[in-house]
Formats: C-alpha cells, structure tokens, sequence
C-alpha cells in the first residue's frame, strides 16, 4: 500500500522527468534550428558552411536568424543568376502584390496616411466597415490584432495586417486626438474593389472617351468593357486608351484586352518557354469594339502586359500610338509562393508580337505619333491634341 510521501516523492519525480524531457527538446530543436542551414551547406555549399562557421566562432555581432539567413542565399543565387526580373519577395509585398492582380481583396475600408510624426492614420470610406464601426477621420492607428504600429512599421506590413479574407474579423486599437482617448474596434473585413480603370468623356472634345489603365489585374478587361458601354451610351463615337506609366501586370489580361478590339484570329502575342515549341495566341471571336476609332498613349514606363497590348493593337494597325517607345520587357514570369507566404517570380518565357516591326527586343514599342520631351508642363496637352488630329484622319472619308 502506498503511502502519502510515496505520493508525493511519486509526483514530484514526473515532474522532474517532464521538465527535463522538455529542456531536452527544446534544446534539441534550438539546436536542429540553428544547423539546419548547415546541413544543405555540408552537402552542397562547402564554402558557405566555412564561412558561417567562422562567424559563429569569431563574430563580433550575433548572426541574424535563420529566416534573414535564408534570403540572403536566395537573394545571393538570384544575383548570381543575372536576371532582373527574377525576384524574391517577402510575405507582405507579396501578399499585397496579389490582392492588386485580382483586382479586389478583403479589407476595411479606410486610406491609411502618414502624418507629420510619421503616425498612421485611418480615413475611412463612405459606407464602409470602418466607417460603420465608428473609426472616424484621422484616427491614430496603434496596434491591429495585438501588433503594435509605430513610426518604423513598413507601411506594407500595417496593409498586410489589415487586409484578409472576407468574412474574417480585424481588432484595432485607434487613438482619438479629439477627446484623447484610445478606441477598440472589432470589425469585419468585406470585398473592397481596387479598380484599375477610370475613365471620362474628353472635356476638349466631348465625343472621344478617355480611358485611362494604371494596372493589367484580371478585373481590368471587364472594366475596360463597362467603360467603353458607358462612354458609348454618352455620345463617345471614338476612344483614347491611356496606357502610360502601366507596369504591367496579367500577360492574360494585355491579351484579353487586345481581342476587345481586334477581329476573330487576329495573332497577338508568340511566346516561348524553355525546350517547348513557341505557341501563337489570336483573338478567339471578334471583339465587340472593333469599328471604334482607336488611339493609345504609351511612354517609357509602358511595360510587360501594357506592352502586349498596345504592340498588337500596332501590329494589326488597330490603333494609333502616341507618346514614346515604351519600356521593352518581353519575358514572362511565373510566381511560385514559398513555405513562409514570399514568392519567387521566375522568368520562365519571352514572347514577340507577330507583325510588330521593328521587335519589341530592338527598342520597345515604338509610337506612331512622337510626343517629345516629357517634362514640359503642357505635355498632356500635347497628347490630346495629337489624338484628335489623329482621330480626325481616320474619321475622314
């Protein structure tokens, strides 16, 4: 029979047989963590296990952790590899990059601004979730789900943070300089838009639409299409498609907004992956804005998608180009997410537009119409008025 010291004795040797279990573990997982770079250099990278080795025996400072180690032998191989479009990037610029291709993502509802003290600063929108949970205009925002914000918060991670999937719930902490006071704040995130797209009948001659593309995001063909119907039922007889300063964006998208406005089988974009024959895509049908009379702006900061769209628009001489060449980025890239939510865009393809003389590769896009020196204050000017003289010839009979 057992007694209560032998109990008692009992209990208190688990204890110390779980403690040590649990030291011994997590020593041994500080351990593994701290090796585990090793291990991939031993079998593979002999010189960068030495070189880690010498820091941690005489290194003045202390390593950086693991993480910060493995982007820099990713980032240091992209290096090697040469390519500028080959990229590594970090869970928030990543996560943000995507929201902007789909065109829309889970949200508050609120412009984020920096003030003079460099605080974060909430603006919410009419109707919005913020606005409908009481967050008011300049409110001071100091912590989203228990993450403080502060001066040296990257503003990608403060919109990572307040961004999510619909339907999900966000807790701020805001501070109110009006009665000095701090406000919690549960809200529930909703689909935002992030239109890609605006558009306006041209003031100086009010029968030509004016449609200006900042982004090639999966939303932006749709767009360009429910802009042209409303221009359209205004009176527009003729449209200007402003591609400037564009970066890019969905090479499906540069495609699906050419065939808008080209015939059924019209060639717009050859591309060529490694060790694959190189594959011709065309307009699958005849695109509902094929008699509108058509020009594009275009400068150097036109590029990627942007590019597709207005080389092919050329090659079929669909369009008048306005401006200058444009940026000439003609490979493709695909976008592979990492264990830890960054991503790696790889150049996996470069493509032609199939009639566009001379190639893309030589000089960009170049324009139809030259529009010179781009730092003059009358330069949007510049522009209009080339496209409605342009406009005017191919109006003529």
């Amino acid at each position: 029979m057992k007694t209560k010291s032998s109990n008692y004795r009992f209990y208190a040797l688990s204890v110390l047989i779980l403690l040590l279990t649990l030291g011994v573990g997590l020593a041994v997982g500080y351990l593994i963590r701290d090796r585990q770079i090793l291990t991939l250099a031993k079998s593979s990278y002999p010189l960068f296990e030495q070189a880690y080795e010498l820091l941690v025996q005489h290194g003045f400072y202390p390593l950086p952790d693991q993480k910060k180690i493995e982007y820099g032998m990713i980032r240091g191989l992209l290096q090697a590899y040469n390519d500028p479009y080959t990229m590594l990037v970090e869970p928030p610029q990543h996560e943000l990059q995507s929201q902007q291709l789909r065109g829309k993502f889970g949200g508050i509802g609120a412009r984020i601004d920096r003030d003079s003290q460099n605080q974060y600063r909430l603006f919410p929108f009419d109707n919005s979730p913020a606005k409908r949970a009481g967050v008011q205009d300049g409110d001071i925002l100091l912590a989203i789900d228990g993450v403080e914000i502060n001066a040296e918060t990257p503003q990608d991670d403060v919109l990572s943070l307040l961004r999510g999937d619909k339907g999900t719930s966000v807790r701020l902490v805001v501070f109110r300089n009006e009665d000095q006071r701090e406000y919690n704040y549960q809200i529930v995130r909703e689909e935002i838009a992030l239109p890609s797209v605006t558009w306006n009948l041209l003031p100086e001659d009010e029968t030509v639409g004016y449609i200006q593309v900042n982004l090639m995001s999966s939303t932006t063909p749709d767009e360009i299409q429910n802009a042209v119907q409303d221009l359209t039922s205004q009176g527009a007889g003729s449209l200007i498609l402003d591609l400037r300063n564009n970066g890019g964006g969905l090479v499906d998208t540069g495609v699906k907004i050419a065939e808008l406005f080209l015939p059924a089988e019209s060639p717009i974009l050859t591309q060529t992956y490694r060790g694959k024959e190189s594959k011709t895509l065309q307009a699958k049908n005849n695109g509902p804005f094929t008699q509108i009379p058509l020009v594009v702006f275009i400068n150097n900061s036109t590029a990627s998608a942007a590019e597709i769209t207005s080389g092919a628009l050329k090659a079929q001489q669909r369009a008048v180009l306005i401006g200058t060449p444009t940026f000439g980025k003609y490979t493709i890239q695909l976008v592979f997410e990492l264990q830890d939510g960054s991503s790696l865009h790889v150049t996996a393809a470069e493509w032609e537009i199939p009639g566009l003389i001379p190639s893309i590769r030589d000089h960009g896009v170049l324009p139809d119409i030259w529009i010179e020196n781009e730092t003059t204050d009358n330069l949007n000017n510049r522009y209009i008025q080339a496209a409605l003289q342009a406009l005017e010839v191919k109006k003529s009979p």
